[in-house]
């Protein structure tokens, strides 16, 4: 591959790409804690997310955000049609990021960004379910799909002492074909259960990874939930009923301005929670998250393009050394 030269050109990373550098897992949890920890202390620039919305039913966000201490600039642009799969044999989400550098405001590097989405998020689920309960058992994941297949592979390689996965998917078939698929190289047993309420009830850390809507599916009921549990939603207030985080000891969200933004936008008709403590706060050790064994602790990862443009500084980097990628003139 010829030479990237700083305002001349930069590198394109596609899906293949990415992939194919295979980053570690490792390292994605490395650069993401680094980045919520930068969060936690203030230490940043980001706005609350940009969105577009041309149906109903979806939503385009355009995430932009700079970490100085990391040297890092940049944005993703990603949308979120929950159809795709079905209708056009597409996926949900897809999306770029540009890096740009931040001496000159160059474009740098522009890569795929579905491949890193679907890594950093369930990063920054595993990363609090750790600190939030350590020594869990059982993990329950709501939603098999790409989200969903990552978070139980972060969960069996990650959270020490877990001694089973428990799955559900509206889709039965999805979750069985998920577990046949990942099964052989996970050692922790993954099973998929036929209820919602049996994972609820059986597992102390419990996370879902399904719809984003503006009214509330409650399809996870309040009354199934215990004291001492831990649940990291990653659809806003869709799948949990409202209850649970409103009466909930602590409800840690990662970003209270985004948070915010999606209360004025019509997330949570029936009014926000009260916010105790933000991710990186909590993962940076300024603020509490569980004080104690048996309090209901409710931590809502939305995602945060600080923690997108560190995942995506480790890609390029990677692809920098392998020389992978193809350059294009600006």
């Amino acid at each position: 591959m010829a030479e990237v030269v700083r305002g001349r050109n930069l590198l394109y990373l596609s899906k293949a790409d990415v992939i194919g550098l295979g980053l570690s897992r490792q390292t994605i949890l490395d650069r993401v804690l680094q980045a919520l920890v930068e969060h936690g202390h203030k230490r940043y620039e980001m706005p609350a997310k940009i969105g577009v919305h041309p149906y109903q039913d979806v939503f385009f966000h355009a995430m932009p955000a700079y970490l100085p201490s990391m040297q890092l600039v940049g944005m993703k642009w990603i949308e979120c049609y929950p159809r795709n799969p079905t209708e056009f044999e597409l996926p949900q989400t897809t999306g770029l990021l540009c890096l740009n550098d931040v001496e000159t405001g160059v474009p740098v590097c522009l890569m795929d960004s579905a491949w890193l989405t679907a890594m950093r998020t369930p990063a920054v689920t595993v990363l609090m379910a750790k600190h939030l309960h350590p020594g869990a058992r059982r993990f329950g994941m709501f939603g098999a799909g790409v989200q969903g297949r990552e978070h139980v592979l972060f969960a069996a390689h990650y959270l020490e002492g877990l001694e089973e996965i428990l799955v559900y998917d509206r889709l039965p078939e999805v979750a069985h074909r998920m577990v046949e698929e990942i099964q052989p190289g996970v050692d922790i047993p993954i099973r998929v259960r036929g209820s919602v309420e049996q994972v609820v009830k059986e597992c102390e850390v419990l996370s879902s990874a399904t719809i984003v809507l503006r009214e509330p599916l409650s399809i996870a009921k309040d009354e199934w939930v215990s004291a001492g549990q831990t649940i990291l939603p990653c659809d806003l207030n869709t799948f949990w009923a409202p209850e649970i985080s409103r009466r909930a000891d602590a409800y840690i969200v990662d970003s209270t301005e985004e948070h915010d933004l999606f209360v004025e936008m019509g997330y949570y008709p029936g009014g926000s929670p009260r916010i105790t403590a933000e991710t990186g706060e909590v993962l940076a050790g300024l603020a509490p998250g569980r004080t104690c064994s048996d309090q209901l602790v409710v931590n809502s990862n939305i995602g945060m393009a600080v923690v997108d443009i560190a995942v995506a500084s480790a890609i390029h980097e990677a692809a920098l050394a392998a020389g992978v990628g193809a350059l294009l003139d600006l």
